[in-house]
């Protein structure tokens, strides 16, 4: 068994994006991202996460600054007053890896339960 998504860390990656079939049971463990498609066409995956105030906004932006720069895998960010949207995909390989799905898990365990 191996382990949670949010105790893993990320790794190098070439080749060719994750296939539909590896995709599906990996969105399972992340609830409340969706699969999307970016404006080049490449497949993602995004959340919006929403808060109280700008402050609380920004202050999970330098979170997920922090945790994302760690890894080594960036997202792509979309802030605004009381909102972020937080978007994943592996430029390397032109669609999604594992890494996205492994930032996705530890930025929705900085949300408080």
């Amino acid at each position: 068994m191996s382990l949670p998504l949010a105790q893993q860390h990320c790794q190098p990656v070439s080749g060719a994006p994750l296939a539909d079939a590896e995709i599906a049971p990996l969105l399972a463990q992340v609830p409340g991202w969706q699969r999307v498609t970016t404006a080049s066409g490449q497949t993602a995956i995004e959340k919006r996460y929403a808060f109280a105030d700008f402050h609380r906004t920004i202050g999970f932006v330098n979170a997920v600054a922090f945790v994302c720069n760690r890894e080594d895998h960036h997202p792509d960010l979309a802030v605004s007053y009381g909102a972020c949207t937080v978007r994943f995909n592996t430029h390397s390989v032109g669609g999604l890896s594992a890494n996205d799905f492994i930032c996705a898990a530890m930025i929705d365990a900085l949300q408080p339960a």
